[in-house]
């Protein structure tokens, strides 16, 4: 690995600061397909990973129709698909949030809605319900709980966020939804103990998640902008004994609906909605390509944090 100053680092997407070739990984199978269903939120994090805010519109709201265009083509292509991921942004702000969810659904994919599960999620209550009793075994919520004790949730999203996020969550749980919980390991702590945190809050609410299921409660790694943050060369999967077809973009890609254009993108990743050097073109067949990890989210994320956004990690 090369840590040479920042500003000479990932400027090169072949070759990396100290005149090593850069690590790439190749998409072995689309196994998930996440679609951004837009930046727009109702909560503006401090370190949210795609700054999704009230205002930020950078993304705009994917379209029921945008949507089924990709999954024809999953599906006319054979690409053997099982997972579709909704992103945002907060997912259930986008008008057509129900539909796209009984889209995907109804054609028998896997499906993981990401959620802080406040206001939004509530609003639509009686049409989620709906979708649970027709797709128990398909339709999973992941809800963001950035840390079992209150004060350092809010810290992370705001004052008055965490008594509605814990009535969402509580609410899920209690109707049977398969769930799982995202947090995060911005304050430190080993990961027996926030497991160990995490779990007392289950237990105290009666919610139904196993905080040991490093599935059912995923801690994602950190990605602190302006951090030195090591480069990744083809000998750093030996190195640090790392499989590439380990990596996020070797099983998935992004679709997104940049404001002002007229067509969705596919992106190499989750984290990098806006890099335009992980554009990887309109269709599926397109984004198939190899992927050159000149991002520090790609080092700091996935290769070195061991991130994964799937139900399947």
């Amino acid at each position: 690995m090369s840590f040479d100053l920042p500003a000479s680092k990932f400027s090169d997407p072949l070759i990396t600061s100290d005149g090593s070739t850069r690590a790439s990984v190749a998409l072995n199978q689309l196994q998930t397909l996440w679609f951004n269903t837009g930046t727009l939120c109702n909560l503006a994090c401090t370190n949210c990973y795609i700054e999704s805010t009230p205002t930020n519109d950078r993304l705009e709201y994917i379209r029921l129709g945008e949507v089924q265009q990709f999954l024809d083509e999953i599906q006319s292509q054979n690409l053997g698909t099982k997972e579709i991921g909704l992103t945002g942004g907060e997912p259930f702000m986008n008008p057509d949030i129900i539909p796209i969810m009984g889209a995907i659904l109804r054609r028998g994919f896997q499906l993981l809605v990401l959620t802080n599960a406040m206001r939004p999620m509530a609003k639509l209550a009686d049409q989620l319900l709906k979708l649970q009793e027709l797709y128990p075994q398909q339709l999973t919520i992941r809800v963001s709980v950035d840390h079992y004790r209150p004060e350092l949730h809010e810290e992370e999203r705001g004052a008055r966020s965490w008594q509605p996020m814990l009535d969402g969550l509580c609410w899920l749980s209690n109707n049977g939804f398969n769930l799982d919980v995202a947090g995060r390991t911005l304050w430190g702590g080993d990961e027996q103990s926030l497991r160990d945190g995490f779990a007392a809050l289950f237990k105290h609410n009666n919610i139904a998640i196993d905080a040991l299921d490093k599935k059912q409660l995923v801690l994602f790694p950190e990605m602190a902008e302006g951090k030195p943050v090591p480069e990744i060369t083809t000998a750093c999967w030996g190195i640090l004994d790392v499989d590439p077809n380990a990596m996020m973009c070797a099983s998935s890609r992004m679709v997104v609906k940049r404001k002002g254009e007229s067509a969705p993108s596919v992106m190499a990743c989750t984290l990098l909605a806006y890099d335009q050097q992980f554009n990887l073109g309109s269709t599926l067949a397109e984004a198939s390509k190899t992927v050159q990890l000149n991002h520090p989210h790609c080092a700091a994320f996935c290769v070195l944090g061991g991130g994964s956004c799937s139900v399947e990690g």
